[in-house]
């Protein structure tokens, strides 16, 4: 077996891939080939998360005055390897415009440099920002960095490069080949690659010479992790060497990922569910049983981490995900290959004494399909000067629009030439069939527009409810 991955071994050091990245990828593929059982964290074995403290919990117990201080040990890391082509982006999904502000395009990017501009002004912190991108979105995030008019850093690294490993052929574990598009042959080995980027590029030695102690990391497609002077004294304050944000599951968040407790070790653990076996689904998906879900927004000791991978020479021993898929994912009659990945917050199992705490949703505002970036460019959201994403209560409408005409990020602006409709009023949005929005559009309770077989539009100015296009003489 090892015969076949010398075969993964030799492709990626002609590719420049580094003795650290092969080594990882070593661990993932014996995994994968000879403990399938690991795959699977067994309802049996584990407790549920109970009784976290909550972010207001937390507000009232801290000395907010000292709190810059555990703030101005802080740095921040964004995962920003992501090309959205789930949307049908071909450039970083961070340059994806998300709503204006001052008549400005707004993309992610412009966001996070924001949030970042606002705490160092405002409180006087040096919040160094450093960005996971990977071999695709490296070139123009960093060109967008590099000429922003107000973003200044030299003394640490702004972007550390992700690794990529060979997507493996399911029946025989030898590396695809995929002559008609041979970048399709590569994967990213998901965001627990972080860790091991991490330790190659020396970010922790540069942040400990110059005096920071905590590294707060979420993803740069989730607009509400911002950097937060209150959860760095509530971390500091706890001694604890890692530290998940977690919000409470609603039906919607039922098959995300989780937090539960191993009871052979007392460790907390993240159960995604492609680890949770067939038999145990059910116990899974209960959100009474399981409140808690991953927002994948980490805190973690310089120290505590630096020590963690030099115990393991770099390469943490994290749970194996395996992804099941074709070589060229709009064809599903092409190779069906493997894609090995570790999760980041898996690494939570690694800690004696890791602890979660649990925030609002104004922390977690992720928009991973165009259902999300419905919602984030409607008039729920203000983007406030200080690059905030602000709603009143945080409770979104269900959205669901057909995909075979809104999925792509082009399709979608091509239906919406003016702005998104109103969703102040309503509580679930399903539209089915190809409909093109005209200006100031209003939706309300559960709006619905059918399929009417052929292209449709909604005029100016019109009411969209649950018996479609209403007429306006209730208002």
């Amino acid at each position: 077996m090892s015969d076949v991955f010398d075969l993964s071994a030799s492709k990626m050091r002609d590719h420049g891939m580094s003795d650290v990245s092969i080594a990882q990828f070593r661990r993932l593929y014996d995994v994968w080939r000879h403990e399938e059982a690991s795959s699977w964290i067994r309802e049996d074995a584990v407790a549920p998360l109970t009784g976290v403290p909550s972010f207001h919990d937390v507000y009232e117990t801290i000395d907010h005055d000292k709190a810059v201080e555990a703030f101005a040990k802080t740095a921040f890391l964004k995962l920003n390897g992501g090309l959205g082509t789930s949307m049908g982006l071909e450039c970083a999904k961070s340059l994806l415009p998300v709503r204006r502000h001052k008549a400005k395009q707004m993309r992610f990017i412009d966001i996070i440099i924001g949030q970042v501009l606002t705490a160092r002004a405002r409180l006087g912190v040096e919040l160094p920002l450093t960005l996971m991108n990977s071999f695709c979105t490296s070139e123009d995030t960093m060109k967008v960095l590099r000429h922003h008019r107000k973003f200044r850093q030299h003394d640490v690294p702004m972007e550390i490069v992700q690794h990529q490993e060979p997507k493996i052929v399911e029946a025989t574990g030898e590396p695809v080949t995929w002559d008609a598009d041979p970048e399709l042959e590569w994967c990213p080995p998901g965001h627990g690659d972080l860790f091991s980027t991490i330790w190659e590029s020396g970010l922790l030695d540069t942040l400990e010479e110059r005096g920071f102690k905590y590294l707060f990391i979420s993803n740069s497609d989730n607009l509400g992790a911002r950097p937060s002077r209150t959860l760095a004294q509530h971390f500091e304050n706890t001694g604890a060497p890692f530290m998940i944000e977690v919000a409470t599951r609603t039906y919607a968040d039922r098959k995300g990922g989780h937090i539960v407790r191993d009871k052979a070790t007392g460790r907390l653990m993240l159960r995604e569910m492609s680890q949770v076996h067939p038999d145990d689904k059910a116990d899974a998906q209960n959100i009474k049983k399981h409140p808690y879900f991953n927002t994948n927004s980490i805190w973690v000791r310089i120290d505590a981490l630096k020590a963690k991978l030099a115990e393991y020479d770099g390469v943490l021993p994290l749970p194996v995900i395996r992804n099941r898929k074709t070589v060229d994912p709009t064809d599903p009659e092409s190779t069906p290959v493997v894609q090995l990945e570790t999760a980041m917050g898996a690494a939570i199992g690694l800690f004696d004494g890791a602890i979660c705490v649990q925030v609002d949703r104004m922390r977690f505002l992720p928009v991973k399909t165009t259902d999300d970036l419905f919602i984030m460019r409607s008039d729920r959201f203000h983007l406030t000067d200080s690059y905030e994403m602000e709603d009143g209560n945080y409770i979104f409408p269900n959205v669901t629009l057909d995909p075979r005409y809104y999925k792509n990020i082009h399709d979608f602006n091509e239906r919406f030439p003016y702005s998104i409709p109103s969703l102040a009023a309503a509580n679930s949005v399903t539209i089915r069939g190809d409909w093109t929005f005209g200006r100031d559009v209003v939706m309300f309770s559960d709006a619905i527009l059918e399929d009417n077989g052929e292209p449709s539009y909604v005029p100016n100015g019109e009411y969209v409810g649950p018996q479609g296009i209403e007429p306006d003489d209730w208002v």
